[in-house]
């Protein structure tokens, strides 16, 4: 990341810090979104409506849990496949971030996401 991606980086509510690199109305078949997650730290369970999602880990180590499978570890350069509209959750394990990238199909929007924590 250079500085100018630090500058547009922003806590999500869903407990991890997102920098978009690409979420447009011009391209509404795919969102690609840095993602960061500082040690210890777990996401929200959630899920998104009608929006598939992978991610792929760029560094550090995580425990993911995606539907009722059990949760499962991930390190760098491993896949994640999230179908639509199941619920997930990811924690950091290691002792330094844990990044990945967040495709998502169609493109991410906040409407379509769902807090199943609440």
């Amino acid at each position: 990341m250079t500085a100018n991606d630090q500058a547009s980086e922003y806590y999500f509510r869903e407990g991890c810090f997102i920098t978009e690199l690409s979420n447009t109305d011009e391209d509404p078949e795919l969102s690609v979104a840095h993602v960061r997650v500082e040690p210890g730290e777990t996401t929200r369970w959630h899920k998104l409506l009608g929006i598939s999602e992978r991610y792929l880990i760029l560094s550090g180590k995580g425990s993911v849990e995606v539907g009722n499978s059990e949760a499962r570890e991930v390190i760098e350069r491993d896949i994640v496949l999230i179908p639509s509209e199941v619920r997930q959750r990811i924690t950091n394990i290691g002792e330094e971030d844990l990044i990945f990238l967040a495709l998502c199909t169609p493109r991410f929007q906040e409407d379509y996401y769902v807090d199943l924590d609440e």
